[in-house]
C-alpha cells in the first residue's frame, strides 16, 4: 500500500493547463494508492470542452462563480457550495457562467 499523508498548502500542487482551465492537482492518486484525486480548477468563461466520458466517478464542488454541469441529458447549475456527483461512464462537461469560476474536482476510481 503506497497511501500515505500528503499536506497541500494554498498555491501549492503541479499545475497543468487544460483545453479550458488552469488545473492543480491538489491530491493526486500517488498519494491514496490509485483510488482517488482532488483537482483544483480555476476556469474563465468559455466554450465548454467536449464532453466526456471517464473511467472514475466525478464530484464537482464550486467555491466561486457559476459553472453548468452537463450530465448525461440534464443540465445543472451550480453555484458557490453546490456539488453534484457523476457516475462511472455518464457523459459529462461543464461550462463557466461567470466570468470565471473556482471549484474542486474529485475523482474516484473503482
Amino acid at each position: 500500500m503506497s497511501e500515505s499523508i500528503h499536506l497541500s498548502s494554498p498555491g501549492t500542487g503541479v499545475e497543468y493547463a487544460d483545453s479550458d482551465a488552469l488545473v492543480t492537482v491538489k491530491i493526486g492518486t500517488e498519494h491514496t494508492d490509485g483510488r482517488y484525486e482532488l483537482f483544483e480548477v480555476d476556469a474563465p468563461r468559455g466554450e465548454p470542452a467536449p464532453p466526456r466520458t471517464e473511467p472514475c466517478s466525478k464530484a464537482f464542488y464550486v467555491l466561486h462563480g457559476r459553472i453548468l454541469v452537463q450530465a448525461g441529458d440534464q443540465g445543472y447549475d451550480l453555484g458557490p457550495g453546490s456539488s453534484i456527483s457523476i457516475p462511472l461512464g455518464t457523459l459529462n462537461t461543464f461550462t463557466v457562467l461567470t466570468p470565471a469560476a473556482k471549484f474542486l474536482t474529485v475523482r474516484v476510481f473503482s
